[in-house]
């Protein structure tokens, strides 16, 4: 192996990290934001509310991420019809289509995450609730999501890891993210070893990260389930 070629093109390689940390990071944010309200939808007594949801996240976890990808860059920013309205600002951006598909795709991911969580609420907790005067709205923001989303969190931390490693397809659509720059130094050295296992090991140590994080997490917030010495 030539570590020259990796010494040499660091700078290219921490770009591409930067903008794959910063892709995952804002479709993690806007996401989980849009997942919250999907979750109620599906745990709702609202049927019209209820089937909207229940399509959504099964198109979206049914049908690839790169596929999704397509669809939106290639697909929807390609019809004569948009490029004649204001979404074609939008659209011709590879940047916001990447952001909008990882978005909805982890969207997805999440609420299914979070309405079985609620599901599992312990009933007893709702009712103290109750007991104590507090509305449904205070019940839930008070009790229940903050209850449903500790029992939550594994899953929610490998839907985290998931969609960083998913983020790789972002080159598929000309964004020079971490494997984007992999593949431009592979493509200018045909040193597919040494760009790829870069790449790979930068991948690695962001998971690292990620993992030892929802490990604090859950330590903190698992405190009261750990046996007392």
């Amino acid at each position: 192996m030539d570590f020259d070629i990796i010494k040499d093109n660091y700078p290219q390689l921490l770009e591409g990290l930067l903008l794959t940390v910063e892709l995952v990071s804002l479709s993690l944010l806007i996401g989980f934001i849009l997942a919250v309200p999907m979750a109620l939808m599906r745990n709702g007594k609202n049927v019209s509310l209820r089937w909207f949801a229940w399509s959504f996240i099964y198109f979206f976890r049914g049908t690839p991420l790169l596929v999704q990808l397509y669809l939106i860059y290639y697909g929807v920013g390609q019809a004569e019809w948009v490029r004649d309205t204001v979404f074609w600002g939008f659209f011709k951006e590879a940047y916001l289509c990447a952001l909008l598909a990882f978005t909805l795709n982890t969207a997805a991911y999440t609420a299914e995450i979070l309405r079985g969580a609620i599901n599992t609420t312990d009933r007893g907790e709702v009712e103290a609730a109750k007991a104590y005067g507090m509305t449904p709205w205070q019940t839930f923001y008070r009790i229940v999501f903050p209850s449903a989303f500790r029992r939550a969190l594994p899953a929610y931390g490998n839907e985290v890891i998931f969609m960083l490693h998913g983020s790789a397809i972002a080159s598929a659509v000309t964004l020079v993210d971490l494997t984007g720059a992999a593949k431009l130094i592979y493509s200018t050295y045909y040193s597919p070893f040494e760009a790829f296992i870069a790449a790979g090991v930068l991948y690695m140590i962001v998971t690292f990260f990620i993992v030892g994080g929802f490990k604090m997490l859950e330590r903190r917030w698992h405190a009261h389930l750990r046996p007392r010495t």
